[in-house]
């Protein structure tokens, strides 16, 4: 606690105007629901988070600080993860190219756990902390660990306020709490039993101040039980529908913040009260309740693999989209070219150009259809004709995260909701990779993915290396849609080249008229 007092009262004083926060999956989504839900604290940095390799995502964020003004957060627990690694050596490098190489890694922070690649090179660099985590708890486990509280210490929260309410919830979940008194034990026991009931699609409605959380349960849930062809498949952000357009694969989870509730959630959860589906309510005192959410949620996931029969503590199936990705990157360090593909169809209107890829196996599924597939509208036509009841559309977008695109692709998700009347994903790439992609790949098959990019209009050199950010980009895409593909998951890979905002709309035009065409 002492360190992290220091450090808060560091970053005060010294008057660092920004605090930039560099990372994926459990060490990046858990900081960013504190700054979220949280906000800016007087005397502290401005905290951003990047998570991301898309070149306008990285250029975005560096327009809005000051480069020496900014302390650098690098949080990977192995350190030798790439989104991070090359992410920290362009920063590093144009803090070196702004104060001078003597004082650049006094703008730095590590979080890693010990003896790790990050460590070497923090200690090698000079950088002006480093803090280590314990390599006991794996990542998406670690919010209330270094990984979480030490970035909570650079925005200014109150550390100390925060932990004693988390020890709260670490009581009630002891062994000696009565059964009936362990909520922790409780929402675990039903969001396990459930789930070996099919019940497995856990849909999140949560408070606006505190929506940030989905992101971090959606991680959490996906990577801790997605594995061995089981998985719970979190459900964030959705539209809310009458409660009779449901099907019988969910279980609601609602996250009330008392005095800041919102009357339309409220109104839409009486409903589902009356419709007899299960839903667990959880009510918050204030945003310091956060931290019971985080341990309660840690303890239940563990419970529910346990009922569930799998290992809540390991990811098997992420490292399989690193390796495909590594290959093609490693691939283009030897030869400075990118493996290219034909796309199978072309749509070409407004001076855009909307791309359709896949593999042999799902093409051949898409042409089972009983329609003629010679457009655009065909082709999606017969690839949502695969949904099934208990099927889930997950849209995967390697796209800039901004307003405008959550916007449009949010669009395209509800045009699939009140079509189809099925569970609906949305991960922006890489984050996703390091998060719901676990149980994309390992969980049950019964996910339908829509994979989409856009050519890039900005690139950014990554020091030492002769890929690119927008190289590494489509990389990830390319070997992520590939180990889809692999693992038989039916999919389907949209590129869009021009402008993004048409492109986008008219993916959307010919999704809502593929679904006339289901009809």
């Amino acid at each position: 606690m002492a360190q992290l007092k220091n450090l808060s009262t560091d970053i005060k004083e010294t008057g660092f105007k920004y605090a930039l926060l560099i990372g994926m999956g459990g060490s990046s989504l858990g900081p960013a629901v504190l700054a979220a839900s949280f906000g800016y604290k007087t005397g502290f940095p401005e905290f951003f988070m990047l998570d991301s390799t898309v070149p306008s995502q990285i250029k975005d964020i560096e327009s809005k600080i000051d480069i020496d003004k900014t302390i650098f957060i690098v949080s990977s627990k192995s350190g030798s993860t790439l989104e991070p690694n090359v992410l920290k050596d362009y920063f590093y490098q144009r803090v070196k190219d702004t104060v001078g190489a003597k004082k650049a890694g006094q703008q730095f922070i590590a979080i890693t756990d010990p003896g790790s690649q990050l460590e070497q090179i923090a200690k090698k660099e000079e950088f002006r902390y480093i803090f280590y985590g314990l390599p006991s708890i794996g990542g998406r486990y670690s919010i209330l660990s270094a990984f979480g509280m030490v970035p909570a210490a650079v925005m200014g929260i109150d550390i100390e306020h925060f932990l004693k309410n988390a020890q709260s919830m670490v009581h009630e979940c002891q062994i000696e709490t009565p059964t009936s008194s362990n909520s922790g034990l409780v929402l675990g026991t039903i969001l396990g039993v459930l789930a070996n009931e099919n019940r497995n699609k856990v849909t999140f409605i949560v408070s606006k101040p505190i929506a940030s959380l989905g992101a971090w349960l959606e991680q959490l849930l996906a990577e801790s039980t997605g594995k061995s062809g089981k998985g719970l498949i979190p459900i964030d952000n959705e539209d809310l529908l009458s409660p009779s357009e449901y099907g019988n694969d969910r279980v609601f989870v609602y996250l009330r913040l008392k005095d800041q509730a919102d009357t339309k959630q409220d109104t839409f959860v009486a409903e589902l009260h009356k419709s007899s589906s299960p839903i667990v309510t959880i009510e918050l005192e204030n945003i310091y309740d956060l931290a019971q959410e985080f341990f309660r949620f840690e303890f239940a996931t563990a419970i529910a693999g346990s009922i569930m029969k799998i290992n809540p503590f390991n990811q098997p199936d992420v490292e399989a989209s690193k390796v495909a990705t590594r290959n093609i990157t490693n691939e283009y360090e030897k030869t400075g070219k990118l493996q290219t593909e034909d796309p199978l169809f072309t749509q070409t209107e407004k001076n855009c150009s909307v791309e359709v890829f896949t593999d042999e196996d799902n093409w051949q599924l898409i042409n089972k259809s009983k329609k003629s597939v010679n457009s655009l509208e065909s082709i999606l036509a017969s690839f949502f004709e695969q949904v099934t009841a208990g099927d889930y559309v997950a849209i995967l977008a390697y796209l800039q995260m901004n307003e405008s695109n959550e916007s449009a692709i949010q669009e395209i998700r509800s045009s699939i909701q009140h079509h189809l009347k099925v569970a609906t994903c949305v991960g922006f790439g890489p984050r996703y990779l390091h998060s719901t992609g676990q149980v994309y790949k390992g969980g049950p098959n019964t996910g339908i993915f829509l994979e989409i990019s856009a050519d890039e209009n900005i690139d950014l050199a990554i020091p030492n290396k002769k890929y690119t950010f927008a190289v590494v980009k489509n990389a990830q895409a390319m070997g992520d849609f590939q180990v889809l593909c692999e693992r038989k998951r039916r999919a389907l890979r949209i590129n869009i080249k021009g402008n993004l905002i048409t492109g986008l709309s008219i993916l959307k035009k010919y999704i809502d008229q593929s679904h006339k065409a289901i009809i």
